[in-house]
């Protein structure tokens, strides 16, 4: 998860840019980089492949001055993780640092070629600092010229921007990413203003933040700071003093841990998907396997937990595209069966933390059995990396939440693009399906920000749900194990009853549970078990059950009308439902977990990472 940091002083700011690099290690980087305004007027820049003791050396040997400054640690995304690819990104008139992705950019990257600009790297970041360019070459004001293009940027993101020859100007802006304010030392020590990805970056200079809102653009000075809300209003933001000292990963200005990890989905979600998709080619690009997916016949896909319904999610994916035998096993009950394993086969293997006990146990027996072993993981170097024979890391970034949420649509995005390159592989779809859903999840992170726009109405839904004892969700095909995460989650942290099922299996047992006192969660995108699932639905209905709809626009229109509430959805390709209907569902557990004063990020008997079988 990349990190940003950017300061405006009196005083040289790299050392100080870097220091507040370091802070940000724990979000994972593969490329560091500092720019500057030196002597008033032009943009320097160091930049480093690998870790920041790199850049630092680069720093050493010629020493960056100035006295604002922005600096970055990337996840490669867009584009290999190489010196030329690391931020900041620049060009004669302006530099930037960049979270997140620009899901237009392509479109952009072509009109600006058209008008003569010469693009150095693949990078979406790049083409905002043409776009920027283009506008000042115009007669635009650097003012003027960000607040321009920052209207035809698409997507999930988070920036920090300075100019040649403005060394009292940093402008800042957010859209489904985080970007706080800092505010500097008192007038005797000289005036400084800041921004950062987050607190931490900001906690050895500063403890006083504002967190940016939604859509916010901000314009710092050394001593001042003037903030535009989505609509370019002059808006202010409350000040909060946050423990500077303790440099630890905190809640932002959130009330949970869960709710921020909620929040910071579009962000994780789309830096996971950038890292595997080329969105130039319009493919998936999977590191070096020790093995050729065309000669894989079979997969197992073992996780625990909300691991194991993202395997679900995979299992369909795989077998409706990859068109290959699939089997999907809870991690704590596979080796006991004592599976019967085809050599050569491969086994995928899921975990946030890579320590947990029951995989890494499963992972060693299908080890033994002659089996290729990928894992899915989130922190680098665990035990199951070092087991492995290859890893597709989540970038998820550190989740302290017990309820795993972002870590989970992080895992769903790494399964998308491995079962498209599987499917590649096997010749079962084609270049123009693989462009296809390609496109398709890189336009997920700018549609899950704006499912996060539906937060209040879920929270008068979790009023209701919240009085409940027992509470069934319902989804068909790719929303079944949506249905059965969103059960897990709301067990999880509101100790309510609660299951997920198979839509058409109502009728086979669980319809007797329905009566005026059950909450139904039904999860319906259109699509081609949309019809089926909303005729279950009616008959849930029929019997007085209280039903709560999640779908997409079309869909709620009309088939809605008769349920409690309905919350509608962007539509998107069926492809990648599971990843944006994750979030209705997390949100209202959570929303459900704070009516009933349970503690949400710490819930009673769990622990993050199970170490002991």
């Amino acid at each position: 998860m990349c990190g940003i940091i950017g300061i405006i002083s009196d005083y040289n700011v790299a050392d100080r840019l870097i220091e507040g690099l370091k802070r940000l290690e724990y979000r994972g980087y593969d490329s560091a980089g500092i720019a500057t305004i030196y002597n008033g007027e032009n943009i320097g820049r160091r930049r480093a492949k690998g870790k920041l003791k790199n850049l630092i050396k680069e720093n050493t040997d010629i020493p960056l001055p100035g006295l604002i400054g922005i600096g970055h640690t990337r996840w490669a995304t867009h584009g290999e993780p190489t010196v030329d690819n690391a931020h900041p990104h620049a060009s004669e008139k302006v530099a930037v640092v960049h979270n997140g992705i620009i899901e237009n950019f392509r479109e952009l990257r072509e009109n600006l070629s058209a008008k003569g600009h010469e693009f150095d790297t693949e990078t979406d970041t790049e083409t905002i600092v043409h776009l920027i360019t283009d506008y000042m070459a115009q007669g635009q004001s650097p003012r003027e010229a960000a607040a321009s293009a920052l209207k035809e940027l698409e997507g999930a993101f988070a920036l920090a921007i300075i100019f040649d020859g403005e060394d009292n100007l940093m402008i800042g802006a957010r859209r489904g990413s985080p970007l706080v304010l800092g505010y500097g030392v008192d007038e005797k020590d000289g005036a400084e203003m800041y921004l950062g990805s987050d607190a931490i970056a900001l906690s050895h200079l500063t403890n006083k933040i504002a967190y940016l809102d939604e859509g916010d653009r901000v314009e710092i000075t050394k001593n001042t700071a003037q903030v535009y809300d989505e609509d370019g209003n002059a808006v202010e933001r409350e000040i909060h003093e946050v423990d500077a000292a303790s440099g630890s990963i905190d809640k932002g200005n959130y009330n949970h841990f869960m709710m921020k990890e909620i929040y910071e989905q579009p962000t994780v979600v789309g830096q996971t998907i950038s890292t595997l998709i080329d969105p130039l080619k319009g493919h998936v690009e999977l590191p070096d396997l020790p093995f050729n997916l065309a000669d894989i016949d079979r997969v197992t896909i073992i996780a625990c937990g909300t691991s194991f319904y993202a395997a679900m999610v995979a299992k369909y994916w795989l077998e409706q595209i990859g068109r290959i035998q699939v089997d999907v096993d809870i991690a704590s009950e596979f080796r006991y069966r004592e599976p019967i394993m085809s050599k050569g086969g491969l086994s995928i293997f899921i975990s946030q933390s890579g320590e947990t006990a029951d995989t890494l146990a499963a992972l060693r027996y299908a080890a033994e059995q002659g089996q290729h072993i990928l894992s899915i993981l989130n922190v680098a170097q665990s035990s199951m990396e070092r087991e492995s024979d290859v890893v597709l890391h989540t970038h998820a970034g550190p989740e302290v939440g017990v309820a795993s949420t972002k870590a989970f649509t992080c895992q769903l995005a790494v399964l998308a693009c491995f079962s498209i390159a599987h499917a590649v592989a096997r010749g079962t779809i084609n270049a123009e399906e693989e462009n296809r859903l390609c496109v398709a999840l890189s336009e997920v992170p700018a549609r899950m920000a704006d499912v996060l726009h539906h937060d209040e109405a879920i929270q008068e839904m979790a009023q209701e749900v919240a009085k409940a004892r027992d509470v069934i969700y319902l989804g068909r095909g790719l929303e079944y194990p949506i249905a059965m995460e969103g059960a897990l989650k709301l067990k999880e942290i509101s100790y309510i009853h609660a299951e997920g099922y198979a839509a058409g299996e109502m009728k086979h047992g669980p319809i007797a549970l329905i009566d005026d006192a059950v909450p139904i969660i039904v999860i319906a995108p259109s699509g081609r078990l949309y019809e089926k699932t909303v005729s279950n639905m009616q008959e849930v209905i029929a019997r007085k059950g209280q039903v709560y709809f999640f779908t997409d626009i079309e869909g709620a229109k009309t088939d809605g009308e008769a349920a409690i509430a309905t919350v509608a959805l962007p539509m998107l390709d069926e492809f990648v439902t599971p990843l944006l209907h994750a979030i209705p569902v997390q949100l209202l557990s959570y929303h459900v977990a704070v009516a009933k004063g349970t503690d949400v990020d710490q819930p009673r008997n769990l622990a993050k990472s199970v170490t002991v079988e």
